[in-house]
């Protein structure tokens, strides 16, 4: 049994700064989780507490089945991968793998079978011989995983163990690790500020800011339902846009009021139909300021077999100004802007016409759009039935 249990773990260092806050979660036997953040989130340092290398303030930790608050990381039976790899460099590959297993005095035939069995599941039996200098990065970071395997241990944690790799080695090696978790099945916790890491990687993903959990669920539930504007804000590519304005009723309609004047029109503000699943949910924030969070891709040209104009008077379009252009091969990114919000990004096919310094239409799909209170950590209002709720799992 290698379930991993924190339960109300905190984190307060000297001088009352509470790095992390009430931390509760349940790591199921092979789950692979990845904790999510930005910098000074603590989402290391609940790793590390994990690993004993931190002292926790209060709560407990619980490895197998087991409370493991005040035992010594070398006895915790698990096992780490760091960003920096922290190999022996005076030691070759097949030392630095076996040094773990001769400090617990293994048989000698007992660590060359279980160094090689590593070295072979991750493809690196030439390199046993060679010190980590003459090592490519991407190779030190195999080396640091097979130094793990070896130990069979409960519970693998990684540190941000891709972020000293190139961008196409990142790729390849990412998809690496993912293999190697669907063969061994080793509890797993992966610690990471980058997104799409989580995204590929993580069975759950936990999304940290402020020393709390944000989210804890699925890929898929963090990014299609986000609880709240941060979870919005920090997953996906581009990021979420993020329009303020308010809620109207009219003509037994409601509307989205961006609060810009159309382009061409100055007397007539920008509105947005607000979608028949979304209105029952909106209903008492009729005439309040919220705030609509829709994502790059959800702004399209051509307007569901309909003029512009008529796409603009049904509320499914937005009149934008367009300022930046990046072309990404078979879409671009169109970096635009209303009078109120200088930056819209709108992920577009590459073959879209849309001229810088000209105003473009675009179509919005305001079925799949979300709508937040205001503030940075703005609960999601439209969430659907069923979908996450903060934090703890």
């Amino acid at each position: 049994m290698s379930e991993v249990i924190l339960d109300r773990v905190r984190k307060v260092y000297q001088g009352g700064f509470e790095a992390v806050k009430d931390f509760n979660l349940r790591i199921g036997d092979g789950e692979f989780i990845v904790l999510v953040g930005p910098s000074g989130c603590g989402k290391s340092t609940t790793l590390r507490m994990v690993a004993g290398l931190e002292e926790i303030t209060g709560g407990t930790i619980s490895i197998g089945d087991r409370v493991v608050n005040d035992v010594h990381p070398k006895d915790r039976d698990i096992a780490m991968v760091f960003q920096n790899y922290a190999l022996y460099p005076h030691m070759s590959v097949y030392k630095n793998m076996a040094f773990a297993l001769k400090l617990r005095k293994l048989p000698k035939a007992e660590i060359d079978k279980r160094v090689r069995g590593a070295a072979e599941i991750l493809g690196i039996e030439h390199l046993l011989e060679r010190k980590p200098k003459q090592l490519s990065g991407g190779q030190r970071q195999r080396v640091a995983v097979g130094r793990c395997i070896v130990r069979e241990p409960k519970a693998f944690l990684f540190d941000e163990p891709l972020s000293n790799l190139d961008a196409k080695l990142r790729v390849t090696t990412r998809a690496e690790l993912k293999k190697l978790h669907m063969r061994l099945k080793t509890t797993t916790i992966y610690v990471t500020h980058d997104q799409e890491e989580a995204m590929t990687l993580g069975d759950r993903v936990v999304v940290m800011a402020d020393g709390i959990i944000q989210q804890a669920e699925s890929p898929f539930e963090v990014y299609q339902n986000p609880v709240n504007r941060f979870v919005a804000s920090f997953i996906g590519t581009p990021p979420m846009n993020f329009l303020d304005g308010t809620i109207e009723r009219d003509n037994g309609a409601m509307w989205f009021n961006e609060g810009s004047p159309i382009p061409g029109e100055p007397t007539k503000q920008q509105r947005l139909r607000v979608s028949k699943a979304h209105e029952a949910r909106l209903e008492g924030h009729v005439g309040k300021a919220v705030v609509m969070g829709l994502r790059p891709q959800l702004l399209a040209e051509a307007a569901y077999g309909e003029s512009l104009d008529q796409s603009i008077a049904a509320g499914r379009a937005l009149r934008l100004t367009v300022n930046i252009v990046e072309p990404m091969g078979d879409v671009m990114d169109a970096s635009c802007s209303t009078d109120k919000h200088p930056h819209i990004v709108a992920r577009v096919p590459a073959h879209q016409h849309m001229p810088v310094a000209e105003i473009t239409t675009v179509a919005v799909d305001m079925e799949a759009v979300h709508f937040f209170e205001p503030g940075e950590f703005g609960a999601n209002l439209t969430l659907h039935a069923g979908s996450a709720e903060p934090a703890t799992a």
